[in-house]
């Protein structure tokens, strides 16, 4: 269109937007492949990965190699050295976790559990690159070798198993910890617990000797905690007096030697167990009347409940030292023979009994008569 000698170009939005967009995706197009047009799609970082150690691995085998041994002696050198580092890894990163995880999980037995499966956790992974990147077993091969494993375990590992299994329910149910006296109610076994597995428990007894139990086996007993929540446990002692004691004084004295014994709860507030209070202070009550004896009882609170034999050998001893001079008698088992009307008759010779030569000689028997 011409207009005053000039020439007007007139263009519309939609031609001018069109062939912008043109421009762009010619510039996109052209600046995506790089200089020469060239893909350069990244691969995954797995992927990287893995061609990364099998690299590492293959320059310690031609490295080896190098030196002048064969490809099986070369294999099994890197197999030991992976075997090596791998455990020295192990080492450093449970000692580097291992205040983490504690201040994480308050429980001992817990916290040792976790890193134990971080340990673990480091010899699986060298033990994969050894089977992968040395041996060269692919997926399928691995795959195969877990299913078979896997069999085995249903199998033969199955009483393994279940202790794991067995194991975990202990570390969730919490029936004891680490550093806590227990005992087995089913043998009277008493010890403190030393370490907590997802396999066994081991148990450090009073006799200086280690009880390892399988998980398996604790489930399924009745186990004592004396160090549960609260340490103070309560004992009980017979004692029996005669029936010609001063039943009252008794009491009294046996209550009195068992608030002198360390160690022993000699007062104060009530001890509460569930809903029920019972007296701090040692007490003592009339058990029964038994045959020989008025059978007492006394109940006493300890703080300490890993002495038992010790306190009640002390209690006992001052026991005895405080009825020694009072009008109270330990009574011991003993009979009466009472002899009346209904009993009959018994002869009893109280001389002294003849010897041999002071007896008559004994007449010869007479000889039968023959018939």
């Amino acid at each position: 269109m011409r207009e005053g000698g000039r020439t007007l170009s007139a263009q519309s939005p939609n031609a001018t937007t069109t062939t912008a967009a043109a421009n762009s995706t010619t510039t996109n197009q052209s600046g995506a492949g790089g200089p020469l047009g060239q893909s350069t799609t990244k691969e995954p970082a797995s992927q990287q990965a893995s061609e990364g150690l099998a690299n590492i691995a293959h320059w310690w085998l031609e490295w080896f190699k190098d030196w002048g041994f064969p490809q099986d002696v070369a294999k099994l050198l890197l197999t030991i050295l992976v075997l090596i580092v791998t455990w020295y890894a192990s080492k450093y990163v449970t000692q580097m976790l291992g205040r983490r995880v504690a201040r994480r999980f308050r429980r001992p037995s817990v916290s040792r559990t976790v890193l134990r499966i971080i340990r673990m956790s480091v010899y699986g992974v060298g033990i994969l690159f050894i089977i992968v990147y040395i041996y060269g077993i692919n997926g399928t091969n691995i795959v195969l070798s877990v299913t078979v494993f896997s069999a085995m375990v249903g199998v033969v590992l199955a009483p393994i198993v279940g202790s794991v299994i067995s194991g975990l329910f202990v570390l969730a149910d919490q029936p004891y910890e680490v550093g806590d006296m227990i005992e087995l109610a089913e043998t009277g076994q008493r010890g403190f617990v030393e370490d907590i597995t997802i396999r066994y428990t081991k148990i450090f007894t009073l006799e200086n000797t280690f009880l390892v139990v399988p998980n398996g086996s604790m489930r399924e007993r009745d186990v004592i905690n004396h160090s549960a929540e609260d340490t103070r446990t309560r004992y009980t002692l017979d004692i029996g007096v005669t029936y010609e004691s001063d039943i009252e004084k008794a009491r009294t004295l046996i209550e009195n030697a068992a608030r002198e014994i360390d160690g022993v709860i000699q007062g104060g507030p009530d001890i509460r167990i569930g809903s029920s209070r019972y007296p701090a202070a040692p007490t003592c009550f009339i058990d029964q009347f038994a045959n020989s004896s008025v059978k007492l009882r006394l109940r006493y609170w300890t703080r300490d409940p890993y002495k038992p034999l010790t306190m009640r050998s002390r209690i006992q001893e001052a026991i005895w030292k405080r009825l020694e001079d009072v009008d109270v008698e330990l009574a011991y088992p003993h009979s009466h023979v009472v002899f009346d009307e209904t009993s009959g008759e018994l002869n009893v010779n109280m001389t002294q009994e003849s010897t041999v030569e002071d007896r008559p000689p004994r007449a010869p028997a007479e000889p039968e008569a023959d018939d």
